[in-house]
């Protein structure tokens, strides 16, 4: 099929003819109607809002801005902006006033989409702020409205498919691929956000290759469980109506252990620090469990780690491993897979560097976690594995119609019908992250023979201490973040001589262990204070770095009594470290921990 018929519009108005009145879109715990919306309503719908953005002067090419957690009402106003030959512009429902002004301005939006009350009261604010912005569109229809340009999302639709709409009819007759889709605000570690430019042939290459690469069906569900204004989210959403499946939409993402088992998904797209907890959780459990469960577990573990290598074809299966592997499947891992809802054939992993400890658990109990790597910029996957392709430590092979090489110091460079047309208003910006046509990661990584994409460490992350050792931040920091007791770690070793960090427990465990051990104290403060804490902690990380070498161990640590949150700027939305932030922001505790 040619590029053309893989326009994401297209792909979703043949599961309309094929689906008709199956379920496309369901909100976990959403009142109705947007409980369930079925593939008619879902394009009467779209339809409607379309015409209603070109009906209240939303010309061709107009940024359509969204501030919302997620739920059905988002994908329809994404579909519907695209439907009218819009641009899309994601906010993040965490940001701030000023990272959303900034971001509204930049991108010249007109129109500004919020899901609830809290949120309308910070689009008020925005629309005095920022003068491009002419309406305000609410789902919430509790939420009073204060001025004749704000609307209810749901006033706009009617129950009725309604007459077709000259002008919207003309504007998907003249959309073509080179449509400028979305803009998305690349969150930066440093510096401004910038606006990364993806078409609709961004879009529709992306879907021709996962469909390739990556098998979904239809019928099969995925939970929407990170957040839609992440390019990783929202890309996998759309593939998943492209092929026809159903998306449940998570918009409170602390329920995500009670949604996993009402909802029983196929997938769920994951980030490693989600992974790392549920680790982390099976670790704690089992260090409390009787020594019989324990060498059960082990077992199981070791069984299931033979039977993933014979299933990858690398090492030699047989009937007795089979045997073993069904009866640790019946005692140990269904109770595992339950939690994930028990139905899950595979999930998409990526944003960030994955412990191989992590990775091989997961691999053991028939989890298959298809890892990837990409970017805003790649419209999300650059390299990804595939069920019958999973190399520990690898981010699997390129996209068929991804050109990957290595440039200068070994950096990934990317060249392909998905990477980016380019920073909005930034030609300065653009160019230098191009070189001869190949987009510059930023990151530095091997081929091996088989074309398995490795991540070895990031170009601008790298840390060199005093005494010339190069050390990647993100390995020590995926190591440590494994513990049960550890939320956050922010690791120190630029120009030093040895390496520090900054954790934030996690209070909850830590209180926990703190009343077993009958501690007392009277605040979160004088508990990370006590001598018995640190004793503790300083044991934990000397287990958890035996896997480092020595100039890469954390040889002193500062427990923080509070996390670091976006709102004090320490982290970007995709909950990426913000080091020069963090260093400048606890700098007296670092200088500390190096006897300043």
């Amino acid at each position: 099929m040619s590029l053309e018929q893989y326009q994401i519009i297209r792909l979703l108005d043949h599961q309309v003819q094929v689906q008709q009145d199956k379920i496309a879109l369901e909100g976990f715990e959403t009142a109705a109607p947007w409980n369930k919306v079925s593939w008619n309503q879902f394009k009467n719908i779209t339809d409607q809002l379309a015409a209603a953005l070109i009906d209240s002067g939303l010309e061709v090419q107009d940024r359509v801005a969204i501030l919302s957690n997620n739920c059905p009402q988002w994908t329809c106003i994404d579909v519907a902006t695209i439907k009218a030959r819009g641009v899309l512009v994601p906010i993040y429902p965490t940001s701030t006033l000023e990272q959303a002004a900034y971001i509204i301005r930049d991108a010249g939006a007109k129109v500004l989409c919020v899901a609830n009350n809290e949120q309308y009261h910070m689009a008020c604010k925005l629309q005095q702020l920022c003068p491009s912005l002419q309406q305000l569109i609410v789902f919430d229809n509790s939420v009073e409205l204060i001025s004749f340009s704000h609307f209810y999302l749901d006033k706009m639709i009617s129950e009725e498919a309604g007459q077709p709409h000259p002008e919207l009819q003309q504007r998907l007759a003249q959309s073509q691929l080179d449509d400028l889709m979305t803009l998305i605000y690349t969150s930066g570690t440093t510096g401004d956000p910038k606006g990364v430019m993806l078409d609709q042939r961004n879009i529709a290459s992306a879907m021709r290759q996962h469909h390739q690469r990556v098998p979904f069906n239809r019928d099969q569900v995925s939970l929407v469980f990170l957040p839609l204004s992440h390019v990783y989210e929202r890309g996998w959403s759309f593939y998943v109506l492209s092929q026809g499946g159903r998306n449940v939409y998570l918009s409170d993402t602390h329920k995500v252990k009670e949604a996993l088992v009402a909802v029983k998904p196929d997938a769920v797209c994951v980030v490693p620090r989600f992974l790392e907890k549920v680790y982390s959780a099976v670790q704690d459990k089992l260090s409390k469990a009787p020594a019989f469960s324990r060498k059960l577990f082990a077992w199981a573990l070791a069984v299931g780690q033979r039977q993933f290598e014979a299933s990858q074809g690398r090492a030699k299966g047989s009937w007795w491993l089979k045997a073993q592997w069904l009866l640790a499947n019946r005692l140990v891992y269904s109770k595992l897979h339950q939690a994930l809802g028990g139905n899950i054939k595979y999930m998409p992993c990526g944003g960030a560097a994955l412990d191989p400890h992590v990775s091989a658990f997961f691999a053991a109990i028939n989890v298959p976690l298809l890892v990837g790597y990409g970017m805003t910029e790649t419209t999300a996957t650059v390299a990804c594995c595939s069920p019958d392709n999973r190399v520990p430590g690898a981010n699997g092979k390129p996209l068929d119609e991804v050109e990957v090489r290595l440039g200068t110091d070994n950096e990934i460079l990317v060249r392909g019908d998905t990477v980016m047309r380019g920073y909005f208003n930034r030609p300065q910006d653009t160019a230098e992250v191009f070189e001869d046509g190949w987009l510059k990661t930023g990151d530095v990584g091997q081929l091996d023979a088989n074309g398995n994409l490795f991540i070895t460490d990031r170009l601008k992350e790298l840390m060199k201490t005093s005494n010339g050792k190069y050390i990647a931040p993100q390995r020590v920091e995926g190591k440590v973040g494994c513990c049960p007791f550890i939320e956050q770690v922010a690791i120190i070793a630029d120009a030093r001589n040895y390496v520090t960090a900054l954790i934030v427990p996690a209070f909850e465990a830590l209180e926990a262990w703190a009343k077993q051990k009958g501690l007392s104290y009277e605040s979160p403060v004088e508990l990370i204070r006590h001598s018995q804490v640190l004793a503790h902690f300083d044991e934990r990380l000397k287990q958890l770095q035996q896997g480092l070498a020595g100039f890469e161990q954390i040889k002193k640590f500062t427990l923080l009594p509070e996390a670091f949150s976006m709102e004090a700027g320490l982290i970007t939305p995709t909950l990426k470290l913000r080091r020069k932030m963090i260093y400048h922001r606890y700098a007296n505790e670092i200088n500390a921990m190096y006897g300043h």
